[in-house]
């Protein structure tokens, strides 16, 4: 990671956090809402949340999105759908 591109992680929320909480080795539902509410009061969500979704992260919980959340907003319902002929 580019220091210019990630100078945002120092305020982030997570900087005290346990790295598991966002980084689990077995993901639960209880886990994900501890790590979503830390991600709440955070002041560099977009910025963490962007990183995430350029860099193509597939693990972990950034700005307050699960991997399937930032699947789900790269890949909106019906991207796949074919164009009008």
């Amino acid at each position: 990671m580019p220091l210019e591109e990630t100078g945002w992680l120092r305020r982030g929320a997570c900087r005290s956090s346990d790295p598991e909480l966002f980084f689990p080795l077995a993901p639960s539902s209880a886990q994900e809402r501890r790590a979503k509410a830390v991600c709440a009061r955070c002041e560099v969500l977009a910025e963490c949340g962007a990183y995430a979704l350029r860099a193509g992260e597939t693990e972990g919980i950034w700005g307050g999105l699960t991997p399937q959340e930032r699947r789900r907003s790269r890949f909106p319902a019906g991207w796949r759908t074919r164009a009008s002929a």
